[in-house]
């Protein structure tokens, strides 16, 4: 089968991008080698909607991250994903290094970040009590926001699927031919046009095409996850200005109430290590205490780590090369700001060399999930009285029921394992990690995908939970 244009990586850039071009009269196909979108650096980021002073001015980081904030907050509405406008402070200990923060002032300003302020500690800590004594002065964007990097993503894939796109997910990319006028994959599929999303593997799927072995430099970094009981122990996103110790940590909250603390910066060479490190574990923790007085260790409920793509050249790179190739990769922070602006910038290169129609039927809204844990006591008995799975609470610590669970299942992105139903509806999320309701996920995703719950997985098929029966039902 031909398709107009084939994205390769389902991360937030390449469902934004499949979401875009939905817009138009094109046949579009993304493919992704896990078993769900957001699977990758999408995953395991520090979710927050950078108001766009840090990147350097006259830069695609600078210019997409101011304008994908701009669009977010109407995304949000539009699709249904998590969004909080909570403001960021960046802050600096030091009156000899106020220099520093007028520097990023001077840059976001330039970059046409709105409303930045410059506030000294005083101030900063009437915004936020617990703030460290040692604040001497920071810099403040109230336009900043954090959001949900799951709901995001999903929700660009969705809508994308309702508007006639497709998505084959557990596909990897091995080979790429340019065949005639047309681009083969995999001996498979077959393109007019190719769009390499592929994050960390961007520079793989670049190389099989091009002869320049173009590198990209995975940069792992470390979070704790703090349980909703000290949530609201920040209200604001709040980084440190860098220093010649470092670039320092943020703490921030989430869209869900939790509390994040992280990342390290790590330069590596595997991309697939995402193992956590006692080292810089401790690092974060004694940095987030610069910050912020008093965080509670002892209500860390889980760490992680995540890896973005470091490119050679420090930014983004986003480019139409020779017979409608097309790349977005190299995408490191700010890039779940940036989403929607590259979506925008990719769609119109294709656009111009393709003339594709508009999509008269384009549908701008998504239907969210039911979240039983949003609603109060009538919406709540109303829903059960329709459907009655919804009052089987399956997950204790996040309110999640069997109705939720079974409604992400047959949505038209499906959830086929327990981490594609975790990120959806977040059971498996909570203080016990799962520990309660894993094998009641597993149960229900046996029983809607009609198979043996021996097969259910983590997330990909390398993620075996369960090896064998000890006896059977009689």
């Amino acid at each position: 089968m031909m398709y107009d244009v084939i994205i390769i990586g389902g991360g937030v850039t390449g469902c934004a991008i499949l979401n875009e071009l939905s817009k138009y009269q094109l046949k579009t196909l993304l493919l992704e080698k896990e078993e769900d979108v957001c699977s990758g650096t999408s995953k395991a980021n520090s979710a927050i909607i950078h108001a766009g002073f840090d990147a350097k001015n006259g830069t695609l980081k600078a210019k997409l991250n101011v304008r994908g904030a701009e669009l977010i907050k109407q995304l949000s509405e539009d699709l249904h994903f998590s969004y909080l406008n909570n403001g960021s402070m960046v802050l600096c200990f030091d009156e000899e290094q106020i220099d520093g923060l007028k520097e990023l002032y001077e840059r976001g300003v330039n970059n046409g970040v709105k409303d930045l302020e410059i506030i000294d500690g005083d101030r900063a800590r009437e915004l936020e009590p617990h703030l460290s004594k040692d604040v001497v002065a920071a810099l403040y964007a109230p336009t900043a926001a954090i959001v949900c990097p799951f709901d995001m993503t999903i929700a660009f894939a969705e809508n994308a699927i309702l508007n006639g796109s497709e998505i084959k997910l557990n596909t990897e990319v091995k080979t790429i031919e340019r065949v005639d006028d047309y681009y083969l994959i995999n001996n498979e599929y077959q393109s007019k046009c190719i769009v390499n999303a592929a994050g960390l593997y961007g520079d793989k799927i670049h190389n099989l095409l091009f002869n320049d072995d173009l590198k990209l430099t995975p940069r792992k970094g470390d979070y704790c996850l703090f349980d909703k009981e000290i949530g609201n122990l920040v209200s604001h996103t709040l980084f440190q200005l860098p220093t010649a110790l470092g670039k320092g940590v943020l703490v921030t909250p989430t869209v869900h109430g939790n509390l994040l603390v992280g990342p390290s910066a790590t330069d590596i060479e595997d991309k697939e290590f995402t193992a956590t490190t006692k080292e810089d574990l401790n690092m974060i923790i004694q940095k987030g205490k610069l910050s912020v007085d008093n965080i509670p260790m002892n209500k860390v409920i889980t760490s992680f780590s995540g890896l973005r793509s470091r490119p050679q050249n420090k930014d983004f790179i986003i480019r139409s090369l020779d017979n409608n190739y097309y790349e977005a990769i190299g995408i490191e922070s700010p890039g779940l700001s940036s989403a929607p602006a590259i979506a925008e910038m990719i769609s119109e290169m294709i656009v111009n060399d393709l003339k594709p129609s508009r999509n008269d039927n384009y549908a701008n809204k998504r239907e969210d999930f039911k979240r039983l844990a949003d609603m109060d006591i009538n919406e709540r008995a109303k829903l059960i009285r329709e459907n009655p799975l919804y009052g089987n609470i399956i997950c204790r610590c996040e309110e999640i029921s069997e109705g939720e669970i079974v409604d992400v299942i047959n949505r038209p992105l499906r959830a086929t394992s327990l981490d594609a139903i975790k990120r959806r509806v977040r059971a498996g999320m909570g203080r016990c990690q799962g520990g309660f309701c894993m094998p009641k996920v597993m149960e229900i995703l046996a029983r809607e995908l009609n198979v043996d719950i021996l097969e259910i997985n983590k997330n990909n098929s390398k993620s075996k939970l369960l090896e064998r029966r000890l006896y059977e039902k009689v």
